[in-house]
């Protein structure tokens, strides 16, 4: 059974940073992309950042383009999104996904998810 958990969200005020990170059981990332997505209240599940095996592609959405960074650690079988510079509009519950091979922005082709962890960044 694969499962995704996501850990590292918290409180944080506005400017600050904060490392999630993603790991699995019954999955192994490579082979896989693994993307970042965040959903705040009332909105939809927005696409932030995902990076691919192998090769490490990645790709950000506009917005936390510079401020975040994603990346992985194979031998940990865990990728992070490291985020600073942090604004009260990225509060949300973000969330990590897994899909086969191929980069995706779009929600619905990604296969796995996990739980969410929130992320507040106070003003």
């Amino acid at each position: 059974q694969v499962q995704l958990v996501e850990s590292g969200g918290g409180l944080v005020q506005a400017g600050g940073s904060l490392r999630l990170s993603c790991s699995a059981s019954g999955l192994t990332f490579s082979g896989y992309t693994v993307g970042w997505f965040r959903q705040a209240p009332g909105k939809e599940r927005e696409f932030v950042a995902q990076i691919r095996w192998p090769g490490s592609v990645t790709q950000y959405a506009d917005s936390v383009k510079g401020r975040f960074t994603i990346s992985r650690d194979n031998a940990k079988n865990t990728v992070y999104l490291q985020m600073s510079s942090l604004k009260p509009e990225d509060t949300a519950v973000y969330y990590c996904a897994a899909r086969p091979l191929r980069l995706g922005v779009d929600r619905n082709e990604y296969d796995y998810w996990g739980q969410g962890t929130q992320v507040t960044v106070s003003s």
